[in-house]
């Protein structure tokens, strides 16, 4: 039986995981960054996530990713959500003028969740069509 070589490197990770900010922040610079801001030592730091020292430093050096549950283990422990680790401060979620307004919009009823989401939805398109306009007229959009 004649065996066949099989490529068993993974694929590059899609764009939008990469967790890269504007600034060119890495995930590994954002672990390093708030565990100092916390004023913590990598030692403490591993023994709140129940790693070995050497491969939390390895995580801040990025020659290793972390798995999902010690990603949740070092959000816990520095008192930040997993995305505050993983994406730059602009890469995920709505603006901070609106993330409260969303908050309170998902208490809504299902109705009035649909409404929003309609409104949403529409503006989007919208504004979506108006850059389409700017692209192919050349003029900023105004046709009218």
């Amino acid at each position: 039986m004649q065996s066949r070589s099989v490529n068993a490197s993974p694929p590059p990770p899609h764009p939008a995981y990469a967790a890269r900010t504007d600034s060119g922040s890495d995930f590994h610079e954002r672990l390093a960054a708030l565990r100092k801001e916390r004023g913590l030592t990598q030692q403490v730091l591993a023994g709140r996530v129940e790693c070995h020292v050497q491969q939390l430093k390895r995580y801040e050096a990025g020659s290793s990713q972390p798995t999902l549950d010690v990603i949740r283990k070092l959000a816990t422990a520095l008192s930040v959500t997993s995305d505050q680790l993983l994406f730059g401060k602009d890469e995920r979620g709505p603006d901070d003028d609106l993330r409260l307004q969303f908050e309170a919009a998902s208490r809504l009823d299902p109705e009035e969740k649909n409404v929003i989401r309609s409104v949403i939805e529409s503006i989007v398109l919208r504004n979506t069509v108006k850059a389409a306009e700017r692209r192919f007229t050349g003029n900023g959009g105004s046709t009218r």
